[in-house]
């Protein structure tokens, strides 16, 4: 006997788990579409020419790759022959990788997507995709190699305007609002005004700004003593002036919208001069006011300058969500500009600006955290109709077709037994109502619903069934 495991790494749920994740992912779905987003879907593998152009490196060590044993056969037999032919071993043919691999994001299958079919899009194009991904990353609580992302992006042509960066805000509001998770924070930031303000501090060269932001990206995990450490160190080699200057700048938060606007003022008046800073000034303060316009309340969103998001992709907004209850999860949804999305694939230039949630480790934190337990015992059947006696079972099996064709979830008991039984199996399996017909509602041409959350029922004419149970299910348990 094999013994039946999971392989680590994956997020296997129960049904009644799966309900709450699928409920997670529905209200991300509306309101994604409730913005105007069209929905799209890629394959699980792409080339993987295709697939390892973004960063390579680090990238490649994580990707899986696939191939079928026809296609490992064949070149298990290309490569014998290789070595044969050269006489030197293993290392006469060139190592090579499968022509296939899973996709580890769903931006650079978008990239791939809206290069291939560019002149049949409709420009800006605002798709959404809710997929899994894989990394062949070292398993740890919380951290999978098979999770699901749910992406937005907005994508123009040769250029888009930075007033659509002021929409993922609002998007994530309208989203987290509906998740009532608990109250949340949208922090923003920009990177061409971390650039121009490390220009002034004289760190102009690209890769020296980059490595420090993705270490100042580390400063609400890692605290102070950690960055004031790292920048003075071997590597980087900063004097401990500047890097004073750095942690006092990356430390500022907003406390509203005004102050928000007051911060960027006096970071413009103490520049040296910087273009990017000053753009990244402008656009910031742009999104900040169209982001209220939008609706969303000053108290759910602010700036933090130590957001920088730790890929060089990002090249102006960047966005970080957290739980203000409970920070210790870090970012639950997280996103920013890009200036081209497809420049491996075409030459059109194509801007985008976008948000992801990393749905599977959100709903594994939440529910470590407690705060999923409302949603568990909850099935997605609504009533359940018992088979009182063989006798009945036609006039049950019609019940239950009534029930659906109104729009009721309704599953239906086949093979009946004791009427004990089958309502502990409702209660067990979380569904709420049970449909009793037996000798006595035939007779009178009515119902009898049970419900087993509020351990009461009642009695309805046949044809008041569906429209009482609605009125049921509309109510709200207390």
């Amino acid at each position: 006997m094999i013994t039946p495991r999971t392989p680590s790494g994956v997020l296997e749920l129960l049904p009644q788990d799966q309900v709450a994740f699928q409920r997670m992912l529905d209200a991300i779905r509306a309101g994604y579409e409730r913005f105007g987003f069209l929905p799209i879907e890629t394959p699980v593998f792409e080339r993987s020419d295709v697939l390892l152009t973004k960063t390579g490196g680090e990238t490649e060590r994580q990707v899986y790759f696939v191939q079928s044993t026809g296609a490992l056969e064949k070149a298990n037999e290309a490569a014998a022959a290789a070595r044969q032919e050269s006489g030197d071993g293993e290392d006469a043919a060139e190592t090579a990788y499968p022509e296939l691999a899973l996709r580890f994001d769903l931006t650079v299958p978008l990239a791939r997507y809206v290069a291939e079919h560019e002149h049949q899009l409709t420009f800006p194009f605002r798709r959404y995709q809710m997929q899994r991904v894989y990394r062949g990353e070292r398993p740890q609580r919380g951290r999978f190699r098979e999770f699901y992302q749910c992406d937005v992006d907005i994508i123009g042509k040769d250029q888009l305007s930075v007033r659509h960066d002021a929409e993922c805000p609002a998007i994530i509001h309208g989203i987290f609002t509906d998740l009532a998770i608990g109250p949340f924070t949208i922090q923003i930031n920009n990177r061409k005004l971390l650039r121009g303000f490390y220009e002034d501090l004289g760190i102009t060269d690209s890769e020296q700004q980059a490595a420090v932001l993705r270490e100042v990206d580390k400063l609400d995990k890692r605290g102070e003593d950690y960055l004031r450490t790292t920048l003075t160190g071997e590597g980087f080699g900063l004097s401990s002036e500047v890097v004073e200057q750095i942690l006092t700048f990356v430390q500022v938060r907003s406390t509203g919208h005004e102050d928000a606007l007051s911060r960027l003022t006096e970071v413009e008046t103490g520049s040296r001069g910087s273009a990017s800073l000053t753009e990244g000034i402008a656009e910031l303060r742009e999104v900040l006011t169209l982001v209220r316009a939008m609706g969303v309340p000053e108290t759910d969103y602010r700036l933090n300058f130590s957001i920088a998001r730790g890929l060089d992709y990002y090249t102006g907004t960047v966005y970080e969500t957290v739980l203000d209850d409970h920070p210790e999860i870090g970012s639950i949804c997280s996103g920013g500009r890009y200036d081209n999305l497809a420049g491996q694939y075409t030459k059109s230039r194509l801007p985008g600006v976008g948000i992801s949630i990393g749905l599977s480790r959100l709903f594994w934190q939440l529910r470590e955290a407690g705060l999923l337990e409302a949603s568990t015992g909850e099935s997605t059947v609504q009533v359940l109709v018992p088979q009182m006696s063989e006798e009945l079972l036609d006039a049950q099996l019609a019940l239950a077709a009534q029930l659906r064709a109104g729009g009721i979830r309704t599953e239906t008991m086949l093979d009946g037994g004791k009427l004990g039984k089958q309502l502990r199996y409702a209660d067990r399996a979380g569904i709420r109502f049970v449909a009793l017909l037996g000798e006595q509602e035939a007779a009178d041409g009515t119902v009898t619903i049970k419900d087993l959350r509020r351990q009461d029922q009642f009695t309805v004419p046949r044809a008041e069934l569906v429209s009482a149970l609605r009125v049921e299910l509309a109510q709200p348990l207390v």
